[in-house]
């Protein structure tokens, strides 16, 4: 059977996990490796607390050790569990707003977020500074809008455009999608700000088949 990297999703929202998967479709894998998007079994319909943020850590890790893969993605754009899950394989483990932050670095001096919720500021801004990246950050707009709303194909565009617009205004230069529930409003949010736009699904599925190749991608399931 294939190696393969496995993708979870903590929250238990399908249409989030239907997003993430349909984001990581063009993705081009070379024979013998596959890619699986996978929901975190019993996790919230969203990360959107600090308490839904911890709450996934162990259950993360206990899947982790019984699910087998050359590379692991925590499908979440608050990277909840990432030092920990770390800690319980010795394949690499990826976060999704780390891999977001860095493709960003990567094509702009400054860069602006898109937030689920305004609770995943602090998270992120945690984050940001762990990387020492804080002082790139042009401006943090949240959303607000509950996971089932932002995964609808029309419901937050308005709010999603104007978010864009501000950021860009900011002095972003590339605009991050700050929640895997916003993978299908890259083209939109692209077209407001005039700006690129880093889709953190394709950004952490790049660097995962990155990190499996150089592994030499031996694990099976």
């Amino acid at each position: 059977m294939a190696a393969r990297i496995l993708v979870i999703n903590p929250n238990t929202t399908r249409s989030c996990t239907e997003g993430i998967s349909a984001a990581m479709a063009p993705l081009p894998m070379p024979a013998g490796l596959r890619l699986e998007v996978a929901m975190l079994p019993g996790g919230p319909p969203a990360i959107a607390s600090w308490e839904d943020w911890h709450a996934v850590a162990l259950p993360l890790c206990r899947m982790v050790e019984r699910e087998p893969a050359a590379a692991y993605v925590i499908a979440c754009v608050s990277d909840p569990g990432l030092e920990a899950v770390r800690a319980a394989t010795p394949r690499p483990v990826l976060g999704m707003f780390r891999c977001a932050v860095a493709a960003a670095a990567s094509r702009a001096e400054r860069f602006g977020i898109i937030g689920f919720v305004a609770a995943s500021e602090a998270r992120q801004r945690r984050a940001l500074q762990a990387m020492g990246l804080e002082v790139r950050l042009a401006g943090w707009e949240a959303l607000d809008l509950p996971m089932s709303v932002l995964t609808d194909p029309e419901a937050p565009r308005e709010r999603i455009a104007a978010a864009a617009r501000r950021l860009a205004a900011a002095g972003a230069e590339a605009i991050i999608l700050g929640c895997t529930g916003l993978a299908g409003h890259a083209a939109l949010a692209a077209e407001a700000a005039r700006r690129p736009v880093i889709e953190p699904c394709r950004a952490a599925g790049a660097m995962a088949l990155l990190a499996a190749l150089e592994t030499g991608a031996p694990a099976t399931a």
